[in-house]
């Protein structure tokens, strides 16, 4: 014979590969009651519970959802299913965990058109952003112009007698002609 904690924990086998993550458990057991240490075989007889009770509400669900000629399992069925099975007493925090699931979803759909809202052509945008590349690159090369004449001066200045490595110019900077070449 077994024992007592492998008949309560047995290992898990390939029809058992739907469960739920062992992080988030052990997560909300630290959270639930951070000063007690919990038996791994107790943390995994938790998560074969939840398992189980996930199981047994969905397939509740889905035969409330069958009964009313549906094809998707919806909110109502499982708050259905909870009655059904003798967990009324947790259809009001369901409800309120539903209607915290709403707010975020409608933040999320209002966040999501936000752009389409701003009343502005997607050709306008694509335009306004094409101005703001071409000015940004603009300023940069501007930037390095200054810094490339910063290093030129600087290379004026030296002490005579010494020689200074040329420093080109970065690149896409126009270097102006000194000497009018006539090559026609």
């Amino acid at each position: 014979m077994g024992s007592p904690e492998r008949e309560l924990c047995p290992p898990p086998s390939e029809e058992d590969e739907l469960t739920l993550p062992r992080a988030s458990i052990n997560k909300m057991i630290k959270e639930l009651v951070p000063s007690v240490r919990v038996a791994f075989e107790s943390r995994e007889l938790i998560l074969n519970c939840c398992t189980e009770f996930i199981h047994l509400i969905s397939s509740e669900a889905n035969e409330v959802c069958n009964q009313s000629n549906k094809k998707t399992i919806n909110a109502e069925h499982v708050l259905q299913a909870l009655d059904r099975l003798g967990f009324s007493d947790y259809t009001v925090e369901a409800e309120a965990v539903l209607k915290d699931c709403k707010a975020v979803a409608a933040k999320r759909r209002r966040q999501s058109t936000r752009l389409e809202n701003l009343g502005i052509p997607e050709e306008e945008l694509l335009r306004q952003q094409q101005e703001l590349f071409a000015k940004a690159k603009e300023e940069q090369a501007k930037h390095e112009q200054q810094q490339w004449l910063l290093l030129q001066q600087q290379g004026n200045i030296a002490v005579e007698g010494t020689s200074q490595p040329y420093v080109p110019p970065p690149a896409g900077i126009k270097q102006e002609d000194t000497e009018d070449d006539d090559y026609s």
